[in-house]
């Protein structure tokens, strides 16, 4: 007999989506899990996992706050001497050293962006910031065609040139770096081989929404997901998936957004076009062999859309699930690759 013994988290990345995660466990049977939270990078970790006997769960979490502690202080654009924010400070043309773990970052963020034909763009901040759904908190109206002109002209990621063969980069133009769209899921990654390294082998990390799980659950197969149905559906889970091995994140825009003259301006900027999408597409859940890349593609996924995505997502194996407003509410479509993950 097996019994839900914990919803343990719901979350909302930006007010933009939203992933439920259960933990099932046989009756009297329940694995000692070691389950612990956290705040980090403006939003909140989960972990949820199965440590050895001998493992220190105090010294754990300590050394887990560390790490992501020092790893907001590489990504975080609003920590103002952080390293993402000093790159702006670099001269043009000039190949500057940068750490490993930035690197890393902007190496699959350009690979994401290529990938989608620059529907992902870590430099797209001055488009956010001008239809006030940046940091800056500038209010949110509809800007005029010149300026998006004139913030288009500071924003594209082919300015960034990385070297491959060692931690440096060169700026070709002044852009600016917001890693918002990936550093969620890298952190995940991070804290996700932290574990593996102390020996856990069953695990779910969980950072703003953004997912790494591995092994089994306490109920002793795989973990168990639930996609969000988007508002207007008046919540609960649109279809439940199991996971292990891999990570995934959802993008949507159906929290963060405002009207003007009865238009409604989604967060989600088009980087190519600097305005916000205006598809019919309202959430995509990607699964990938990392949460980091999960978390960049569905970022660019929902700026393609539904159409586009799943016939990206077919090109190259990618695994994908797309809600898709309609006349009649919602419907839900997904690539060949994702079936496999659906209970």
């Amino acid at each position: 007999m097996t019994s839900v013994v914990n919803l343990f988290f719901r979350v909302a990345k930006g007010a933009a989506f939203g992933l439920l995660f259960f933990i099932v466990a046989s009756c009297g049977s329940e694995p000692k899990l070691w389950k612990i939270s956290g705040e980090t990078m403006g939003t909140q970790y989960h972990i949820s996992a199965t440590p050895p006997e001998t493992f220190d769960r105090e010294e754990g979490q300590k050394t887990i706050d560390a790490l992501l502690a020092a790893f907001s202080q590489i990504t975080s654009t609003y920590i103002p001497d952080s390293e993402v924010n000093r790159l702006s400070a670099f001269p043009l043309d000039e190949a500057r050293a940068i750490s490993q773990t930035l690197s890393d970052i902007l190496l699959i963020s350009m690979e994401v962006s290529w990938v989608t034909g620059g529907a992902f763009d870590v430099t797209v901040s001055p488009l956010v910031e001008l239809w006030g759904f940046g940091a800056e908190g500038r209010e949110q109206t509809v800007p005029a065609a010149s300026a998006v002109e004139a913030a288009l002209a500071e924003v594209g990621f082919q300015h960034l040139q990385l070297d491959f063969t060692e931690p440096k980069i060169t700026l070709a133009k002044p852009v600016t770096v917001d890693l918002s769209g990936v550093a969620k899921g890298y952190g995940v990654d991070m804290v996700a081989q932290w574990l593996e390294r102390q020996g856990i082998q069953d695990y779910l990390v969980e950072i703003g929404g953004e997912i790494r799980a591995a092994g089994k659950s306490p109920r002793g197969d795989d973990w168990r997901v639930g996609i969000e149905k988007p508002a207007g559906l008046k919540g609960g889970v649109e279809k439940a998936i199991r996971v292990s091995g891999v990570g995934l994140a959802t993008s949507g825009d159906y929290r963060n957004y405002f009207e003007r003259d009865g238009k409604r301006y989604s967060h989600t900027i088009n980087p190519k076009t600097g305005y916000p999408i205006s598809h019919t597409t309202a959430s995509v859940t990607v699964i990938a062999e990392t949460s980091a890349y999960a978390d960049a593609l569905a970022t660019g996924f929902l700026v393609l859309g539904a159409e586009k995505s799943l016939a990206l997502a077919e090109t190259h194996g990618i695994a994908v699930y797309l809600i898709e407003k309609s006349d009649e509410g919602f419907r839900s479509s997904y690539s060949s690759a994702f079936a496999p993950y659906l209970e």
